[in-house]
């Protein structure tokens, strides 16, 4: 049934458009920082745009500062919203369970195939920064004869390519789990309604929500709770040391969402009754 779920994600033109449509923000990002060569200053702006004129190595983790906020999370609330709901508007839904594919099985497929889409995402935006920065921007000062120079972390200190490859590793695991959350968040309200663009639309008001209390004092209270609170904790990973904290408390954030809603989705799914 995996196998399945993932063969009928690759085949879906929306799929690719939207991880097109993903990869042409940051490639027009860089073209007009490149030619223009004007980035904001440091603070403001998105994370890691100040620093890429001198070192396009960087320029995968201003690429995923680029999609996160928004583009991103819209992606994969579209493509999880669709999972089950799609089945259902569509009249296929009472099919696939007519065979012998239980329910269960059938939900863990797609919260299979919704990862495997926030993978391929995330990988596909971090590899066009990775391209189009270098080609932009070069490896930085200190490349010589075409090798790539140093990368000066957060912190000021110097970090080897090597270095640069694991953080980047780090924070597609990081970013990919936070978007699993949003695709859990989106599939339990698939099977809740027979509408995809209704699950997606309920997912990102969550969390547009979410983003318009975390920064509300009056908010204090749920702050630490809410889905988006540490989205961004993934930066840490490009500070010398690496400041672990905020990373291993939004894990646990994101990893809690995941099972209270699959846990959620199931529950709702199984007991539910399928009449389309």
């Amino acid at each position: 049934m995996i196998r399945v779920e993932l063969a009928k994600l690759v085949r879906r033109p929306r799929v690719w458009l939207c991880v097109g449509m993903l990869c042409a923000l940051p490639t027009l990002v860089a073209v007009l920082l490149a030619t223009t060569r004007v980035a904001p200053p440091p603070g403001r702006g998105q994370a890691f745009l100040s620093a890429v004129l001198s070192n396009g190595q960087l320029y995968p983790a201003a690429a995923l500062a680029i999609v996160l906020p928004i583009f991103l999370p819209i992606t994969v609330a579209v493509v999880a919203g669709d999972a089950v709901a799609g089945e259902a508007s569509a009249g296929t839904l009472r099919y696939l369970l007519v065979r012998p594919v239980g329910r269960t099985r059938l939900l863990l497929a797609k919260l299979v195939s919704i990862a495997a889409f926030v993978l391929l995402a995330v990988a596909a935006v971090t590899a066009t920064g990775y391209l189009v920065g270098v080609a932009a921007f070069g490896f930085g000062p200190g490349a010589a004869l075409g090798q790539p120079g140093g990368i000066t972390s957060l912190s000021g200190v110097q970090l080897s390519s090597s270095q640069l490859v694991l953080r980047l590793a780090g924070t597609i695991g990081y970013i990919a789990l936070s978007m699993i959350a949003v695709g859990a968040i989106a599939l339990f309200l698939s099977t809740v309604t027979d509408s995809g663009l209704a699950a997606a639309l309920g997912a990102l008001a969550v969390i547009v929500a979410s983003a318009v209390l975390t920064p509300l004092d009056a908010a204090a209270v749920i702050t630490p709770y809410l889905p988006t609170t540490r989205w961004l904790a993934w930066v840490d990973f490009f500070r010398d040391p690496i400041f672990w904290r905020d990373i291993r408390r939004g894990t646990e954030l994101q990893v809690g969402y995941v099972a209270v809603l699959l846990g959620a989705a199931w529950a709702n799914f199984t007991t539910r009754d399928i009449t389309s």
